[in-house]
């Protein structure tokens, strides 16, 4: 599905950390675990709603929980578990459900013990800190509400918080304002209603996941949900006291091309959503042969049938409340920095007065607003200060799990075959590089089919969703192989997870033409969201990065989505300055012009670095 940004509105479900390092010990006995899809699945039959059972008394939910409970522990003593994002998300499960069952001195072992599964600094420093303040405040008044629980909490999250140094933590702290600021029960409800209502309707239970996603959601509703206010005012006290921004290292290592210095069209392909083309008039290929869709690339509709619509047509409401929904963005962004703006304050005022109904009514047309401004945002970065660049429109919908139909392995072969025509058009324009910010793995199509009602039980739907990934996979990868003299780009993920273990697609793939890129901040700090693993060759800008959106305003957005294109930016310029140039030896320019981190775990690329080796190479031929 399209990286959208990590700060979009919706709930989010970044687990907490959990589990004592004794409950997961490894025996020879245990399955050993090498991809997400090697556990088990679960499923929990639903009477009624997943709203209706998140808002149940104690002892429905609880009966609920307990059966989730025993699998959970099941997967613990019988699955031998070594990827730390997995075991992250795993462990959070189990800490939701120690919280729910008022073990909190064993959810403070957990927490502190889950610390070590972290491996971005910035995250071992703030693992669980709001869990831990909380957990300590239910010890400490024998309570899970109330004004002396409140303040109690506020102690221990401020102690917790005022040490943390600024420089390593300020993206996250800012991220972490804005979620407790915007916080509230309609948004949660709205989520479950929108994400997890449908699967119950139309499978009639949950899986082990949305069983995860309800817990939380219960969790918040029952103690976290009142203590967001508190939590933004302990960190808007630490920001205000902080907030000094790390300088911008970007700027400097940018190159920008003079029309003489780049005389040769270089073809750049936008593998998303579609584009604005009214904003690039000059560097928009037109092409001498047009395809079925047009003279400016190829479009396919959801279905995976031609169109001749180059953006992702949105309904005449969507474009009514288009200029509304960006302005919210707007506010969003304003909140995440701190900012006290109109559009913040209107944002704020908004949330907190909608009803689960009008909260799930707006997160239906943001989810589509965002979809449509994707690829138009990355286009904009991808064609920065470089004269000789020409847009190629490649629009589908990768929105996976958000189709309204039915999953089967003919729709599967179908886009397969627009992915093959796409290749095909590429090997044939020439296409240089393309960029494709958006990945999906097994679990996105296993989501899919129980919100659509195909698969059955779990088991058997994790077996159809991995024949349909399997499809989905080869043809993604045939179509990087058919242009093996186009460079393919992609975004690692915002999972904060290893691309490899989920088996993300591209990110997760090793081929000659292919560069998966990791996103870091404007100082190059790894971004708290962003994915890794060894096919994530290079990182670069992926916070609040500017670029346009339809209409021509401007938004900065964050990703691994705004990350990708600033690679292909880099790409593109290398192209433009030596055409001869082999995709191999464009990532060989970009990995040795990169800056590596003291810690190995970044490598931020440098544009003029890689432009220095070109020339020096240039120069000895």
């Amino acid at each position: 599905m399209p990286m959208r940004s990590p700060f979009h509105w919706a709930l989010v479900t970044i687990l907490l950390f959990s589990s004592v390092i004794s409950g997961i010990c490894q025996t020879s006995a245990k399955k050993k675990v090498t991809r997400e899809t090697d556990l088990p699945r679960f499923s929990y039959p639903v009477r009624g709603s997943a709203s209706e059972l998140v808002q149940a008394d104690e002892a429905t939910f609880n009966a609920f929980a307990a059966k989730v409970r025993a699998d959970l522990d099941g997967v613990f003593r019988d699955y031998d578990i070594a990827d730390k994002s997995m075991l992250r998300a795993l462990l959070s499960a189990k800490l939701n459900l120690q919280d729910l069952a008022g073990e909190y001195q064993d959810a403070l072992a957990t927490v502190n013990a889950i610390r070590a599964l972290q491996e971005k600094p910035a995250q071992k420093l703030l693992s669980g800190l709001v869990s831990r303040a909380m957990l300590q405040a239910k010890i400490e008044t024998h309570s899970t509400t109330g004004p002396a629980f409140q303040q109690a909490f506020r102690r221990h999250y401020r102690e917790a918080v005022d040490p943390l140094p600024w420089d390593l933590v300020q993206n996250s702290i800012k991220a972490g304002y804005s979620g407790a600021r915007l916080l509230n029960p309609a948004s949660d409800l709205s989520y479950v209603k929108d994400e997890l209502d449908p699967a119950v309707q139309k499978s009639g239970a949950l899986d082990n996941n949305q069983a995860w996603e309800l817990i939380i959601v219960r969790n918040d509703l029952r103690s976290s949900m009142e203590l967001a206010p508190v939590r933004a005012a302990v960190l808007k006290q630490y920001i205000a006291a902080h907030n000094v921004m790390k300088p911008d290292i970007w700027a400097a290592r940018e190159v920008t091309l003079t029309k003489d210095q780049s005389s040769n069209p270089v073809l750049v392909a936008i593998w998303d959503s579609g584009i604005d083309i009214s904003l690039f008039p000059d560097q928009l290929f037109t092409d001498p042969k047009p395809s079925g869709s047009g003279t400016h690339g190829l479009a396919f509709d959801d279905q995976g049938g031609p169109s001749t619509t180059w953006l992702h047509p949105l309904t005449p409401e969507q474009r009514r409340r288009y200029p509304e929904i960006r302005d919210e963005i707007k506010g969003r962004l304003d909140i995440q920095n701190g900012l006290d703006s109109p559009e913040a304050d209107a944002l704020e005022k908004k949330l907190h007065s909608l009803s689960v109904d009008q909260m799930y009514e707006l997160r239906e047309v943001e989810k589509m607003i965002s979809f449509y401004i994707h690829g138009t945002h990355c286009a904009g970065i991808a064609v920065r200060g470089n004269p000789a660049a020409r847009l190629v429109v490649m629009r589908f919908n990768d929105q996976l799990p958000d189709l309204p139909f039915l999953p089967t392995p003919e729709w599967a072969h179908r886009l397969g075959a627009d992915f093959q025509q796409m290749s095909d058009y590429f090997r044939t324009r020439n296409v240089r590089v393309v960029n494709m910010s958006w990945g999906d793995e097994v679990a996105e199509f296993e989501t899919w089919l129980s919100k659509t009602g195909g698969g059955g039980d779990p088991a058997e739907r994790k077996k159809r969703a991995e024949e349909l990934y399997a499809i989905w996979r080869e043809a993604i990868e045939s179509a990087i192989k058919n242009a093996p003299k186009t460079l393919f780009v992609t975004g690692a993920g915002n999972a904060d997870a290893n691309a490899g273990f989920l088996g993300d697609v591209p990110a997760s793939l090793h081929l000659p033409n292919l560069i998966a890129v990791g996103a870091v901040n404007q100082a190059g700090d790894e971004t708290s969201f962003t994915s890794y693993g060894d096919s994530v060759l290079v990182d670069a800008d992926g916070y609040l990065v500017e670029s346009y959106v339809p209409g021509g305003a401007r938004l900065r957005l964050s990703g691994t989505s705004m990350a990708s294109p600033n690679v292909v930016n880099l790409a593109a310029k290398l192209f433009a300055l030596d055409p001869s140039l082999t995709p191999a030896e464009v990532i060989d320019l970009i990995k040795r012009g990169a800056t590596p981190s003291e810690d190995g775990r970044r490598h931020l690329i440098d544009e003029k670095q890689s432009v220095a080796l070109l020339q020096a190479r240039g120069k000895t031929r």
